[in-house]
């Protein structure tokens, strides 16, 4: 047999994209599990959206960023997931996008309105699958807990609650950690 003829064909890279949600609460675990979900296959983007305004927020970024090996590309997109994906995404076979709460809070600051952040998500979710990556993305589970007191946070809380929905009905897979240990949904 010759070498074009091979049996043992190298398999051809897949022309699609593999979606996959990550929920948990305030140090669930949920970026330790994202990682492990993301997998070593390369080049791998971190795409981050916290923003260090602070020395407590900077102290949780930077412990963050340690927890990832150098092969990680960091890139730094408060706002503009889509725009981001849309121009670099197809170069990386790994994503990790960590994380839509955050993402979130910096368009609400923005003054969008909830239909707008909807359909940003809707887009965001159409060019994680343009990606043809692998593409793991954190989001905060904020249902679990009390009832905040005041309507602009009860509000922040429903919008995160469907945002939550409109990517999980997106993705393939959805992981609920809780306590570092991670339950498959889906």
């Amino acid at each position: 047999m010759s070498p074009r003829t091979s049996s043992k064909r190298r398999p051809a890279r897949r022309a699609y994209s593999r979606i996959i949600l990550v929920l948990g609460g305030a140090s669930s675990g949920k970026s330790e599990v994202a990682l492990e979900l993301a997998g070593s296959r390369g080049p791998r983007a971190f795409v981050a959206t916290g923003q260090g305004l602070d020395d407590e927020m900077a102290a949780r970024i930077a412990r963050h960023q340690a927890t990832r090996s150098a092969d990680w590309e960091t890139v730094e997109a408060p706002l503009e997931v889509e725009a981001w994906l849309a121009k670099q995404g197809p170069r990386y076979r790994t994503i990790l996008f960590d994380c839509v709460t955050l993402w979130l809070s910096n368009l609400i600051g923005t003054g969008l309105k909830d239909s707008v952040v909807l359909t940003r998500v809707g887009m965001l979710l159409q060019m994680m699958r343009t990606a043809t990556a692998r593409v793991v993305i954190v989001s905060n589970e904020l249902g679990f807990g009390l009832v905040p007191a005041e309507p602009s946070a009860r509000a922040f809380r429903d919008l995160a609650g469907r945002v939550n929905q409109q990517i999980a009905a997106g993705a393939d897979e959805v992981h609920l950690v809780v306590t570092g240990i991670s339950l498959r949904l889906k």
